[in-house]
């Protein structure tokens, strides 16, 4: 929350494009004016000061595409134009709280059946805050986080953080949640997705670390540069 107070520390790193979740609404982000400012933002939510924010900068376009089903309020299918390819980004806040039984990863399963006919194998990446992890996976339950994985996979997206540091679902090495902000409560809850013809362009992957984001937030970003 209050990303307009710490957005300087993650732009630091000039990223092109940023997924927020717990965002603030864009009435209330008056950002200072030595902040660089964003070329555009997408909000969405119920919580004025809760919600899913998507904001781009070096030039980069973004719009909401009709396909957007209101009832995935915070999975946002957005194209992103005006750089050296045009792509569609799924942004992602996995959490639905008047949808208790699949409040989570659960989001995520139904927006993709919902979706599939716009989740394609090429010019596609699904990134954000997921609240899943294979660890939570309920064996008989459809659309579980292993699931989801699958199912991307056959589509030929996939984890870049697993493809780049050749880790296994579930037995991540680098955190990117610490419960309570606590170093002994990790896990790995936020992800990109992308299609292998983004993967094979894929520059560098790096997982922030807890001591130098934990006075900001519970997370730590997940920082992912493509060579377009």
């Amino acid at each position: 929350m209050a990303f307009r107070k710490k957005a300087d520390r993650i732009l630091e790193y000039d990223p092109d494009i940023l997924i927020v979740p717990e965002c603030e609404n864009i009435d209330a982000l008056k950002f200072p004016t030595s902040t660089k400012q964003p070329t555009d933002i997408i909000w969405h939510g119920d919580n004025p000061h809760k919600g899913l924010g998507v904001f781009s900068y070096n030039g980069y376009k973004l719009k909401l595409l009709e396909t957007h089903r209101s009832k995935f309020k915070t999975i946002l299918p957005i194209a992103v134009t005006e750089g050296a390819i045009d792509f569609v980004l799924f942004a992602v806040w996995a959490n639905n709280p008047l949808d208790k039984p699949n409040q989570y990863i659960g989001q995520v399963w139904k927006a993709m059946r919902s979706y599939k006919k716009f989740i394609n194998k090429e010019k596609t990446i699904l990134a954000g805050d997921f609240n899943s992890n294979t660890i939570w996976d309920r064996p008989r339950r459809i659309g579980n986080h292993s699931e989801v994985v699958k199912v991307l996979g056959v589509k030929k997206i996939r984890s870049v953080y697993h493809h780049h540091f050749k880790q296994v679902q579930g037995k991540e090495e680098h955190a990117t949640f610490h419960l309570y902000r606590h170093l002994d409560k990790p896990y790995h809850l936020d992800y990109c997705f992308a299609s292998d013809d983004l993967l094979c362009k894929l520059r560098h992957v790096e997982v922030g670390a807890h001591e130098h984001w934990n006075m900001h937030s519970d997370h730590v970003p997940l920082i992912v540069d493509f060579d377009l």
